[in-house]
């Protein structure tokens, strides 16, 4: 990964993320991989020299790291930080970094620091519920002790207090705990084989030179193009529609003061978040579709 700083950001942020201290150890997948896409994983690991990152992007992560490493000297004497994990499934060695485990009289509480959005804590993550859940999958069968409760410890970089004060739905602090629902050991099990399945078969395309398993909407944090019924000259929709006939036949129903207009869909990971882009065919494809709609519009 060679590391770039277009906007001069001082030299000891460089330096800090020149010597990374992550490492996945000897495993194939983290368990943080193991729940991306099989494609960005393979990618990332095959074109590794030839990837680049701007300082710029990584600032958060490394406040992330910073807060990690503030939290440790909050460790009780009950408690177990930052525990690398290792087993093996179907001859695939999974790894998985606990940030801290609490050990109680009936088990072990699992819990997961996220530095993080407002808006994030606000709405359901399936990738953390995933992920915390493998956690206890590990640590159940490395440590042959229960796993009790699961918890996500939200920091919020971008919490206000007008917010909270004004939504009932906001973060009350800029520190929230999120219970995470608990699957069984079987489930988690289950989901695991399928995880290595799909990144099996993207590692085989890669070896074998054939189209990579396609990236699912999910995984490209894919937002649909839907029609919006709005008054002429307004600014807000005062319907959305997931087909352009059922948006029609609204505006119509309103009156001659209604039009429809397109919002086209995104797909904004592939278009901002994504390092392996350049490299993808189908995000290719589909910037030549969207190009291709908007010039029929």
């Amino acid at each position: 990964m060679k590391l770039t700083n277009k906007h001069g950001i001082p030299e000891t942020f460089v330096n800090v993320l020149r010597r990374p201290t992550y490492s996945k150890g000897k495993a194939h997948r983290s368990v943080t991989q193991l729940i991306n896409s099989p494609k960005i994983v393979a990618l990332s690991e095959h074109l590794s020299d030839e990837l680049e990152q701007d300082v710029s992007d990584m600032v958060w992560s490394l406040f992330g790291q910073a807060v990690h490493k503030v939290l440790e000297h909050g460790k009780d004497s009950n408690h177990v930080i930052e525990e690398r994990l290792h087993t093996s499934v179907d001859g695939w060695t999974i790894s998985g970094a606990v940030d801290l485990q609490v050990i109680r009289d009936n088990g072990i509480g699992i819990r997961d620091y996220k530095t993080t959005s407002a808006w994030a804590v606000m709405n359901d993550k399936a990738e953390w519920e995933q992920q915390l859940n493998i956690y206890a999958w590990l640590v159940e069968e490395v440590k042959k002790m229960p796993v009790v409760d699961l918890g996500i410890v939200a920091i919020i970089r971008d919490w206000s207090r007008r917010d909270a004060d004004k939504k009932d739905d906001y973060p009350p602090a800029p520190v929230k705990e999120l219970p995470i629902t608990m699957w069984t050991q079987e489930e988690r099990l289950e989901f695991i084989k399928h995880r290595i399945h799909k990144h099996a078969e993207a590692q085989f395309a890669l070896d074998t030179d054939s189209p990579l398993p396609p990236c699912t909407p999910e995984e490209m944090w894919e937002k649909p193009t839907v029609w919006a019924v709005m008054k002429k000259g307004g600014v807000r929709a005062k319907a959305l529609f997931g087909d352009e006939l059922s948006a029609i036949s609204e505006a119509n129903r309103l009156g001659g003061d209604y039009e429809v207009k397109t919002r086209y869909g995104e797909r904004t990971r592939c278009a901002n978040f994504c390092q392996v882009n350049t490299w993808c065919a189908q995000w290719r494809d589909y910037q030549d579709g969207v190009r291709f709609d908007e010039e029929q519009a």
